[in-house]
């Protein structure tokens, strides 16, 4: 049986061009409050920004259907983007207004796999190191109970205002 998933979005270069004008804390923010519209990353796949700290991002998102391999089980590119997006973002949280930073490497664990079953899931991302040109960050993807489903590091390199 066919089933339909209808996605809307925001323009993402306005949402972008919002972005370079805030400090990153607040615009994570204005994100999570509802001032700002989500990116089209999130509205596709399901997931919301639902804590910001200095240095701190959690994301949460409810495993579907839409999210499964041809296996019978979410794609683990769905456990990657969720920690992608949750240590990039703990690292935004301490750029400056016009501050930007890209993804040089990360490496993502899954320890269990995810169904339809699950259950809401977190990613918690940390920041562990800030430095002038290199940000390194943790990040766990758990259930409500804790239950660990994957973990991960990333280093982010530091950009400045046209680099």
């Amino acid at each position: 049986m066919a089933r339909t998933l209808t996605v809307e979005w925001s323009d993402a270069a306005a949402l972008a061009a919002a972005g370079r004008a805030m400090a990153g804390i607040d615009f994570l923010r204005a994100m999570r409050d509802g001032r700002l519209p989500r990116p089209p990353i999130a509205q596709l796949l399901g997931f919301n920004l639902v804590e910001v700290e200095p240095g701190r991002a959690v994301f949460e998102c409810l495993p579907r259907e839409q999210h499964y391999n041809p296996i019978g089980m979410v794609h683990g590119g769905l456990a990657m983007t969720l920690l992608d997006s949750a240590m990039g973002c703990c690292v935004h949280t301490r750029m400056p207004a016009g501050g930007t930073y890209t993804t040089l490497e990360a490496k993502t664990n899954l320890v269990r796999a995810m169904t339809d079953k699950t259950g809401r899931v977190r990613a918690i991302g940390k920041l562990v190191h800030l430095g002038k040109r290199i940000a390194t960050a943790e990040g766990r993807l758990e259930d409500d109970a804790g239950k660990l489903y994957a973990h991960a590091t990333t280093t982010c390199m530091v950009l400045t205002e046209g680099s």
